[in-house]
């Protein structure tokens, strides 16, 4: 479980990041809110997943309340994820 989390973190990181720094721009400096409209909504799905399984990762693997208040912590913040899954899952590795 714990290497889905972690794909799932950097593909929900990387979403936010294409939103922020691409399409949010694009649709204010060059009027294309398409791609606000596209990426947002698989960043959306992406968040919600990765909230989801975050939680379920907590419940298996008996994370404490802070643990999980970190992983959800992450996945809000731009570059949260990437951040996570070098200070957090590092220990999971070694189950897997």
């Amino acid at each position: 479980m714990t290497k889905h989390l972690r794909t799932l973190g950097l593909i929900e990181g990387t979403s936010a990041l294409m939103l922020f720094f691409i399409a949010m721009p694009l649709k204010y400096m060059a009027g294309l809110p398409i791609f606000v409209r596209v990426i947002g909504t698989a960043h959306g799905f992406l968040f919600i997943a990765y909230v989801a399984l975050a939680v379920a990762a907590a419940g298996e693997y008996r994370w404490s309340i802070k643990k999980l208040g970190l992983a959800l912590l992450a996945s809000i913040l731009p570059f949260g994820p990437f951040l996570l899954d070098r200070k957090l899952f590092p220990e999971l590795q070694k189950r897997e």
